[in-house]
């Protein structure tokens, strides 16, 4: 399996997003430089929402104005929050892919993004238009996928209702996202296969949640399951600051790059960069 076939998304924005002390926009972009010469596919480098929700987040587009892309196939993707952000968004050129969290625990979906799953859908609709008349690609998170701690009904039934409503609409790439760690290998194995095997034209991947002991047996499962797109993010840093503050943090993407080594997958990346980027991660995370 080629580099191609098996996506690799880093997320600095994820690791980034919760912390307290602003990140200076320099250093943040000397940091994404880094990783840009990595060799994943995807970096999630920044979001275009409320400033007063993410306040670590607001310099996102003066950032991507110092981001040099010259020398690197890895495409950009930006979060949005609603259509105002996706209008953001759209006018940048350097900007291949839009990420939107759709949960699908109600509950949830209001405190994220203060509109109704069924309000999400609408904007999902609409952001799907925005993409295809400005050459974007939309990313949607099913957020809250492998359940939740709000007390909202989760089934894998669900699951898959709400993956037909999304496809249905015309959405090419869905990513299972376990927003507060309750994934299993018993779930992703149960959900996964079912999904893919079921919407075989969509692009089905993962972003995970997960304490350090648990990672390498949720990436097996991930990758038993046939997924071909993981998120991760440098040693694990990051989560969701809508969701809990004790969150467990993101996959370390170290875990992923090491698991699929000893399967054999050709992934070529740049380990000199991708050393020089865990140096610098001390100056941001500490």
């Amino acid at each position: 399996m080629s580099q191609k076939e098996f996506k690799l998304v880093e997320c600095p924005r994820d690791a980034m997003q919760g912390l307290h002390d602003f990140i200076s926009t320099e250093l943040k972009s000397e940091y994404l430089n880094l990783l840009l010469q990595v060799g994943f596919d995807t970096l999630d480098f920044g979001s275009f929402v409320s400033p007063k929700a993410i306040p670590q987040m607001a310099d996102t587009a003066e950032v991507l104005d110092n981001l040099d892309l010259s020398g690197t196939s890895t495409k950009l993707l930006a979060i949005v929050a609603n259509l105002r952000g996706v209008e953001d968004a759209v006018k940048h050129k350097q900007i291949h892919y839009l990420g939107f969290p759709f949960s699908i625990s109600e509950t949830f979906q209001q405190r994220n993004t203060n509109s109704s799953i069924s309000e999400s859908l609408n904007t999902v609709e609409e952001m799907l238009s925005l993409c295809d008349k400005n050459n974007k690609k939309a990313v949607i998170y099913l957020s809250m996928g492998f359940g939740n701690h709000y007390g909202d009904e989760w089934n894998y039934e669900i699951v898959e209702k709400w993956a037909d409503a999304l496809v249905g609409k015309g959405v090419e790439i869905l990513s299972l996202a376990d927003t507060v760690g309750v994934s299993t290998p018993e779930k992703i194995e149960n959900i996964l296969p079912n999904l893919i095997d079921r919407f075989k034209d969509t692009e089905i991947g993962v972003h995970l949640h997960s304490a350090p002991h648990e990672r390498f047996e949720k990436i097996e499962a991930a990758y038993n399951s046939g997924v071909k797109r993981i998120d991760s993010a440098l040693k694990g840093f990051g989560g969701c600051p809508m969701a809990a503050d004790d969150l467990t943090g993101n996959i370390a993407t170290e875990d992923v790059i090491a698991y699929l080594n000893s399967r054999g997958e050709n992934l070529e990346i740049n380990m000199e960069k991708w050393n020089e980027a865990i140096a610098l991660s001390g100056k941001i995370f500490g």
